[in-house]
């Protein structure tokens, strides 16, 4: 038990993309050209899927994933009365509901889910077999199921 609670903390604090966070096309909130749909959108989240970010278009009433080849940014900002998201992805946080030995997570991803910003944390680690009764290896949580952790 002691050696998965071991791999559980390793793989949790170790960054999916290696020692620096490879940067991002374009920012959250920002308009976007969506090349095969001719069209703009507003990235509405961003999150590490599968070796690269992967970004979250908002169309009118419907959502979009695309990677960074999809898309292209024009530097306009949304205007909107939304405070930024409290966490950076990237960043080491912890989960305080989390009923697991090891707690420190970092932000893998982020979504604005109607008016409130969400954070994407890994919660079982690849390495360990997945029961069938969980869909996902990872989680949507909110802001205030995180806490900074002051390195």
């Amino acid at each position: 038990m002691e050696a998965i609670t071991e791999l559980e903390k390793c793989w949790f604090l170790s960054p999916p993309w290696g020692q620096e966070i490879p940067p991002v096309e374009v920012n959250l909130l920002e308009k976007v050209y969506l090349k095969g749909l001719r069209t703009f959108g507003y990235c509405c989240g961003v999150q590490w899927y599968r070796d690269s970010w992967n970004y979250i278009i908002e169309i009118k009433d419907d959502v979009i994933h695309a990677t960074k080849h999809q898309i292209l940014g024009t530097g306009r900002l949304k205007d909107t009365n939304l405070k930024k998201p409290t966490f950076m992805l990237g960043e080491c946080v912890l989960l305080s509901s989390c009923d697991r030995p090891t707690k420190q997570r970092l932000v893998l991803g982020i979504g604005l889910v109607h008016t409130s910003w969400f954070y994407l944390v890994e919660v079982v680690s690849p390495a360990i077999p997945q029961p069938n009764t969980m869909p996902s290896r990872f989680c949507l949580v909110r802001e205030e199921d995180l806490v900074r952790v002051n390195v």
